[in-house]
């Protein structure tokens, strides 16, 4: 293999910023090349002298120090924290804010795939998640892959979750994935615990569980489900009338505050996991 080469360096300034000759240039005093002569300027063209073995000095000028009736100006612009759940209408990040410091309970009329990409995405922030649910089969092998061989997701036959204790260092997303007919929640409200019940369609106890759900997720329904929801929900007539052509992969969010439609768009790990999106399981 041939030896690298190197360009020689050039004095351009000469004025103690080239590295002297090896072995000569200052008369065979044995100086050290890289000690400076006394007379040279240890400074740069511009700049302050640098400490020998700790680089340049910082800023030490008063400009640099804010009085206390500055503080008030000063502002940190934080964005929207959460899950990224999909786009908008406007191709911008959708982000769910599923956990929070006060109890939270979410309603999804829609598909275990649905509920399972919300999980996995609820792992990736750093949140535990607990599935109380009649089919455990189906949630074992997300349940595996997910956290990457630590244990992030839990499954639990009905009636069979215990108190998950959750924290601001540790929050807990509960799915609850038994039927349109769910058997009441054994578990207490706690902060930093959301609980996701997932519904296939509505039942005869959705329409109770839709009015007092903190927020509410709809996949494609039927005209008749969508006057329900419309009528629940409190959505203007045009929303409802969109809710019986979404595709599979579309959603309308809604709460007491407003609602957006939310195109959810898998990743490729998530479809190699989950396989593509759908309405029914």
């Amino acid at each position: 293999m041939a030896s690298p080469t190197y360009q020689p360096r050039v004095n351009t300034s000469g004025n103690g910023w080239r590295n002297p000759p090896l072995g000569g240039g200052d008369g065979g005093g044995g100086r050290l090349s890289h000690q400076p002569r006394p007379d040279e300027d240890q400074s740069g063209p511009t700049g302050p002298k640098p400490r020998p073995g700790y680089g340049l000095r910082g800023p030490r000028r008063s400009p640099h120090v804010l009085t206390a009736e500055s503080l008030a100006s000063l502002t940190l612009p934080v964005g929207d924290d959460g899950v990224i759940i999909g786009i908008d209408p406007q191709n911008q990040p959708a982000v769910l804010s599923l956990l929070r410091p006060a109890p939270m309970e979410i309603a999804l009329v829609g598909s275990m795939w649905m509920a399972q990409v919300l999980a996995l995405r609820t792992v990736a922030v750093g949140a535990r998640v607990a599935v109380e649910t009649a089919r455990p089969p189906a949630w074992g092998q997300m349940a595996q892959a997910a956290g990457g061989g630590q244990q992030c997701v839990s499954v639990h036959d009905v009636r069979q979750i215990a108190p998950q204790g959750p924290s601001v260092s540790s929050p807990v997303l509960v799915v609850r994935d038994m039927g349109a007919r769910p058997p009441r929640n054994q578990l207490a409200p706690s902060p930093w615990q959301s609980v996701l019940t997932v519904l296939p369609f509505l039942g005869p106890r959705s329409p109770q569980m839709l009015s007092r759900a903190d927020l509410v997720g709809l996949q494609r329904l039927s005209p008749e489900e969508a006057e329900v929801v419309t009528r629940i929900m409190r959505l203007p007539e045009q929303v409802g009338a969109v809710l019986p052509t979404l595709s599979d992969n579309a959603m309308l969010w809604c709460s007491r505050d407003g609602h957006q439609f939310v195109m959810t768009q898998p990743t490729e790990a998530e479809t190699n996991l989950l396989g593509g999106p759908r309405r029914m399981d």
